[in-house]
């Protein structure tokens, strides 16, 4: 078989276990505590009679609750058991006396519980329901007091209504226990007539009653008249010895004010007296133990203060000595370390410098020996120059100095010149020129104190000729 085989199997085998539980909850009945289910069918059951005899019946009751009732073969039905009230109205019936009265009453009604009465109401009620329990019920208690009404006077059924619902309540009782019902109460609500006999029984009553109650009022009156005047004598005179005893009372009692005036006072003074001792003294023990507080406070403050001097002690030094003494081992450290480093530092330095100024002292010696020894071979060759040489040298100097002269002139973008004389503006400035020439041999006598004239007119003079001839 396939898988599908198999699902259409379980598919039927769930339908079908659904359709029994659907099927037995449909026939699952339930019923209230106020009904009884009937269920008939079935086998049959042999029941227990009250006297004694046994009975075979065709069916079983719950009473309240459910019961599952077989399909096909059983079939429930419904008894009420719950209160049925009753009202009746009878026509006129004749009493005991021949007088025609209407009662109307009102009772109530219910299946008794018991398993016999509950067999009976089911053979005879079963399927009538409440409104034909009702009917039943109603026939039976109307003419249970018909009954009742004829075997007792107008004037006994007006006095005795709780005698009246007793008899009745007795002569239905048989009747009901044969049907299975039993009559929980019974009350006859009014009776009437028509030819005005109950009115008429009343009315004698109602005259002797207004005859004795004006009899009374006026025995009433009288007494109350005659009371009240005796209350007014009374009154007065317990007035007068009211007022009597009140001024008496008054002056007592202004006496006795007076006397407990004097008294409190008294009192109020030793009291006072009392009172500013016992203040001063409990000031004093006050002051005394405020003292002892304040003592106490103090040597606790100094506790205190101590403990709070020996931590900030201990604070300070763990936070502040402790770290000073490390930073100035710290510091001595380095200052130290730095001594050394400053000390090494400047020996290398000397030594350098030292070096140093050695090799520039040998540069310099060296330096000057070249010049000295150029400056004596350049003497040398002065002392060998002719005239012609030395014209010549100076003259090949004096471009040089001319255009160092007349350079500064080049960067000056325009020139003005103002003067009266008729010559031209440009010889002036060669004139300047050449005076500055002019000043040369002069300039470099203040600058190197070499006279060139003089070293020029020596060596052009006729006696140095002479003398290198």
């Amino acid at each position: 078989m396939n898988l599908t085989s198999w699902l259409i199997i379980a598919g039927a085998v769930v339908a079908f276990f659904a359709l029994i539980i659907l099927v037995l909850a449909l026939r699952y009945r339930k019923v209230g505590p106020n009904e009884a289910l009937i269920i008939a069918g079935g086998r049959k059951r042999t029941i227990a009679l009250a006297d004694g005899t046994t009975q075979k019946i065709g069916y079983r009751y719950r009473l309240g609750g459910g019961v599952f009732v077989w399909p096909g073969m059983e079939k429930v039905y419904v008894l009420p058991m719950d209160i049925i009230p009753v009202s009746i109205r009878t026509p006129e019936v004749l009493t005991n006396g021949g007088v025609p009265i209407m009662a109307e009453a009102s009772a109530q009604v219910k299946i008794d519980s018991s398993d016999e009465t509950i067999h009976r109401a089911a053979e005879q009620f079963l399927g009538i329901g409440r409104d034909g329990i009702r009917d039943v019920v109603i026939n039976v208690l109307e003419g249970k007091v018909r009954e009742v009404i004829g075997g007792m006077s107008v004037e006994e059924i007006y006095r005795g209504r709780q005698e009246f619902s007793k008899r009745v309540i007795a002569a239905v009782k048989e009747d009901f226990h044969a049907m299975g019902l039993v009559m929980l109460s019974f009350a006859l609500k009014d009776i009437s007539d028509t030819q005005g006999y109950i009115d008429s029984l009343s009315k004698p009553m109602i005259a002797a009653a207004k005859r004795d109650a004006s009899i009374a009022q006026a025995e009433t009156e009288k007494e109350s008249i005659i009371k009240a005047s005796m209350a007014r004598k009374e009154a007065e005179v317990a007035r007068l010895q009211s007022e009597a005893q009140i001024a008496k009372a008054q002056w007592e009692n202004e006496a006795k004010k007076a006397e407990s005036q004097v008294f409190v006072n008294t009192k109020k003074a030793q009291a006072d007296f009392s009172y500013e001792l016992e203040r001063n003294r409990i000031s004093q023990d006050l002051k005394k133990e405020e003292a002892k507080v304040k003592q106490v406070e103090k040597e606790e403050a100094i506790k205190t203060e101590q403990l709070e001097i020996a931590r900030k002690e201990r604070e300070l030094e763990a936070t502040v000595i402790k770290p000073a003494d490390a930073r100035k081992y710290q510091i001595k450290s380095e200052a130290e370390a730095e001594e050394f480093r400053i000390i090494a530092e400047a020996k290398g330095k000397s030594e350098a410098l030292k070096l140093e100024g050695l090799a520039e002292a040998d540069e310099i010696r060296a330096k000057g020996a070249a010049e000295a020894e150029a400056m004596m071979k350049k003497a040398q060759a002065w002392e060998k120059y002719t005239q012609a040489a030395v014209l010549d040298t100076y003259i090949k100097v004096l471009p040089e100095l001319a255009k160092a002269v007349s350079e500064p002139l080049s960067k000056v973008d325009k020139i003005v010149i103002v003067s009266g004389d008729k010559d031209l503006g440009t010889t002036k400035i060669t004139g300047q020129v050449a005076q500055v020439l002019a000043q040369m041999p002069e300039v470099v006598k203040a600058l190197t104190g070499a006279d060139i004239r003089e070293f020029l007119k020596t060596k052009l003079s006729p006696e140095a000729k002479d003398a290198k001839k």
